[in-house]
């Protein structure tokens, strides 16, 4: 140990004499050639010629995914794509980056991202002739707790459905893949093939070679001092050269993001922390090896590995407390002329990283650190990046906020082309949006976030994740105080929202599980509570719009694939995109003639208020839009005994004959104005209640007194869930979203394919009708122990893939598992069997017919039947 913290001490000492007091540090081409192959090889770019006046595509930032973007729209035929860079490329985060690659993503939608930049960057090199440096030994997730095995058997299930190959393997294959490890304390590893690395300053030089080979303009320096929207949507970009007038701007400029926001008004969610990596010289026994080693990532240690030349290259995430912000950066603004420019390293901060990785790697403690690499990397809230139109101006796209900018660039850059040039995204990406911010992300917020999520990095990742910090924001139902101490709250769009509510003798608290936890029996308790008497629910966090005006009904013709309701009435309606998908779910209701009450899932808010905002602006249609989310607070009540409870407090006739379903009235509550919609989405007896914020509390707290004999208490969302899967409801984001057209979700009954209006997506799906389908969304029965389905977990039959769920939970009402799940057409047939992967073991399930539940009015009609037929 104390060799090595001496080789750091003289080395950083070396460092700092010869850069000026900050450490800049070789890393392949990175230090000696940098401004070298910038003078080279950006020389054709550099300002010597005039800037274009108009261009299609303005695409603000240099760096590998603006490059990317660059490239891809080139190569899609798009014509007069211009990038601006402000100094050089690869200037930021690009060109001191680790240059990781992988195919693995915890989650679903980002596998796609990263599969199409490693294929990608595969063919490049041939494609532009640039040498990008790309290395493909395959990368390892280290195991070494029991938690960590579950969760890697919960990602191979999320994987198999996927095209990229992964394998849990035991320790001895890990030692092959890594001869150098000590596998003392290995478990299992994840194994994906074709992982590795790439020199991110090569990649940027080949992605921004092929994109002037396919006709995209590059300037440079080009630093963009004004954006200027125009009456008709587009953009006049300012810069020291001109202006250039754009139909529409691609932010892509990293740690710059915030600047480049704030000239049109937006305060963008990013934040650079502080990343370092250590680089080691030649280490006698990785020279010794015959072929590259496979880059590790030890979860416990919190920190990846990859062979660099003869040399090692290891970088840690440090724990919360110790990392570090640069949130002067978000108060003051980027330092002027920074771009590749290093912070002084900090190695207390990460030493003990570095005493777990020789502990993993003993060649280690024999090994001279040569460079300590220090510099800035984008975080948003959520880690994930904002990818997308922005809702608020028209044209207005980002790719910021990327904290693996490599790995993201290549798929990024062909998901946005894509979508750009097609009117639609290629896939679905929600959890990139970036309207999943909004005002509500204030900068303590950010800064929290950030720093947990930096924290986190390697945290076991279990299902129905949870993290508390920055919680609760001012987005604030009016019932939060009452509740927050009874319940466990999720977090949605900003809001806290329960998930399950404690008695006396539960286990309490978010104790998260890949099996069943402590919440199991207390949701189970609240399903019986809506289904045997009545039960209330915050849903607050609902999106909700008001859109009225002389327009008002035929803009929603062309948005919505359903009729509209007549006044006094809701029905559910979808939003399609032009190729016939699922863009969003909303429940509509018809207010007073030409107003109309939108409501949307959370998660969506901005989302679909964005792609309803555009519709309006680009059809010119006469309409006023207003977002009504914050100021308008929603209790559900359901449950045999929920009209009783609200027969007390109001003089409205609540009968099935006085309030009939999906009926909206505006009604008195205990004295208090509220607007009832009689709809629940436990498909039991109940309503909405949309009330002013400031009366939320005393209209709950009336409900909760006068149903005090029916047995009223609080439900959350898990039962929720459990509650609509019994009854066969489908759920946005789930079984429909923009890689599902509605007719293979089941959705065919709110789908009017002979309504006068051509909406959006007609022609698409009439298409789609006519070829007839591949796949159906099928209802299956799951017989499983203690680990139920969730979404997103492979179907097998006979060996084989076949399909994947899309949403899973326990029915308490017939004690079975249940899942959605999307199978060929010859496989949905009621009996049929298949098996469901979960935790590495495949458990047997049936298609069964659905509901397994009837909804509360479909029962009263069968008994109304069955009543008149007797």
């Amino acid at each position: 140990m104390s060799r090595i913290l001496n080789l750091i001490s003289i080395q950083l000492r070396k460092d700092f004499s010869a850069c000026g007091g900050i450490s800049r540090l070789p890393l392949r081409t990175i230090c000696c050639t940098s401004r070298k192959h910038a003078e080279e090889g950006d020389a054709s770019s550099v300002l010597g010629k005039r800037l274009k006046d108009a261009a299609d595509t303005v695409i603000i930032g240099g760096g590998c995914v603006g490059v990317s973007v660059a490239y891809h729209l080139a190569k899609g035929g798009m014509k007069d794509v211009v990038l601006l860079e402000k100094s050089e490329l690869t200037a930021g985060s690009t060109w001191h980056a680790a240059g990781l690659t992988t195919y693995y993503h915890p989650g679903i939608n980002l596998k796609k991202v990263h599969f199409d930049s490693i294929k990608l960057y595969e063919s490049l090199e041939a494609e532009t002739g640039q040498a990008v440096g790309f290395h493909q030994p395959g990368s390892v997730r280290i195991a070494s707790t029991a938690a960590r095995v579950d969760e890697m058997k919960y990602q191979m299930t999320r994987t198999h459905w996927h095209v990229t190959p992964q394998y849990l393997i035991g320790p001895e294959k890990v030692k092959e893949l890594f001869p150098l490890l000590n596998i003392d304390k290995v478990l299992a590893g994840l194994y994906t093939p074709g992982d590795g690395h790439i020199d991110p300053y090569s990649l940027t030089m080949a992605l921004a070679a092929g994109a002037r080979m396919y006709g995209a303009q590059i300037y440079n320096p080009a630093p963009v001092t004004g954006l200027n929207p125009t009456a008709d949507g587009k953009w006049d970009v300012q810069t020291p050269h001109g202006t250039i007038r754009a139909n529409r701007i691609v932010n892509a400029t990293g740690f710059w993001a915030r600047e480049v926001g704030k000239m049109i008004g937006f305060e963008h969610p990013t934040i650079p922390v502080h990343h370092q990596y250590v680089v080691t010289a030649t280490v006698p026994e990785v020279k010794a090896l015959k072929k590259e080693l496979a880059v590790i990532r030890d979860l416990e240690g919190s920190y990846y590995m990859r062979q660099e030349r003869d040399g090692l290259l290891f970088g840690p995430y440090e724990k919360m407390e110790k990392m570090v912000l640069q949130d002067s950066w978000v108060r003051d603004g980027v330092p002027p002329g920074f771009g590749k420019e290093l912070f002084e390293s900090d190695l207390d901060r990460i030493m003990e990283h570095i005493e777990m990785a020789m502990e993993m790697v003993p060649v280690l403690k024999k090994a001279d650190i040569i460079n300590v690499v220090s510099g800035p990397i984008t975080y948003t809230p959520d880690l994930l990046p904002m990818v997308g139109p922005h809702h608020g101006v028209r044209n207005y796209w980002t790719a910021i906020g990327f904290g693996y900018g490599v790995i993201h660039a290549g798929g990024i850059g062909k998901f946005l082309s894509d979508w750009i040039r097609n009117g639609e995204p290629p896939y679905d990406l929600i959890e990139c949006d970036p309207n999943r911010y909004s005002t509500w992300t204030d900068v303590p917020f950010m800064c929290a976030k950030a720093r947990e999520s930096y924290g986190f990095n390697n945290v076991v990742g279990y299902p129905k994740e949870e993290r508390f910090a920055g919680r609760p924001t001012c987005r604030k139902s009016g019932v939060y105080e009452l509740l927050k101490d009874k319940c466990s709250m999720g977090f949605h769009a900003g809001w806290d929202q329960p998930h399950w509510f404690y008695k006396p003798g539960d286990d309490t608290g978010y104790k998260p599980s890949f099996r069943r936890t402590n919440w199991f029996n207390p949701v189970g308790r609240e399903c019986r509570l809506v289904m045997e008497k009545v039960g209330v629910i915050d849903l607050t966090p609902f999106g909700k719009f008001i859109v009225k005006g002389k327009d008002s009904l035929k803009l929603l013709d062309r948005l919505f694939a359903n009729t509209m309701p007549k006044v006094g009435q809701t029905n559910i309606s979808h939003m399609l995109t032009p190729a016939g998908r699922v863009f969003a779910e909303v429940t509509i209701t018809q207010l007073t003639p030409g107003e109309f009450l939108l409501i949307t899932g959370s998660g969506s808010e901005l989302h679909d208020l964005r792609w309803i905002e555009t519709e309006a602006a680009e059809g010119r249609y006469d309409v006023a839009i207003s977002n009504v989310t914050d100021e308008i607070g929603v209790l559900g009540i359901a449950g045999p005994n929920s009209r009783k409870v609200l027969q007390k407090l109001t003089d409205e006739d609540m009968s099935d004959a006085g309030f009939r379903f999906l009926q909206c009235k505006n009604i008195q509550l205990a004295g208090i104005p509220v607007r009832a919609i009689r709809i629940s989405y436990t498909g039991e007896l109940g309503w909405e209640l949309y009330i002013e914020q400031k009366d939320m509390a005393a209209v709950y707290q009336a409900m909760m007194e006068a149903g005090k004999d029916e047995g009223i208490d609080n439900f959350g969302t898990y039962a929720m869930a459990s509650l609509r899967l019994e009854k066969g409801f489908r759920g946005w984001g789930a079984e429909m979203n923009c890689d599902t057209n509605p007719l293979e979700a089941g959705l065919d009954y709110f789908i009017k394919l002979n309504k006068p209006a051509d909406f959006i997506g007609k022609a698409a799906l009439q298409q789609i009708k006519a070829q007839g389908l591949k796949r159906k969304l099928s209802y299956l029965s799951v017989r499983t122990d203690d680990v139920d389905p969730e979404g997103n977990e492979t179907i097998w039959l006979n060996g084989k893939v076949v399909g994947n769920t899309t949403s899973g939970a326990y029915s308490y009402s017939s004690q079975q598992s249940l899942a959605f799940g999307y199978l060929p057409l010859e496989l949905c047939s009621v009996g049929q069997q298949v098996e469901v992967e979960l935790l590495g073991k495949k458990y047997p399930a049936t298609v069964i017919q659905e509901p397994l539940v009837h909804t509360e009015p479909t029962r009263t009609r069968l008994a109304k039947k069955a009543k008149a037929k007797a």
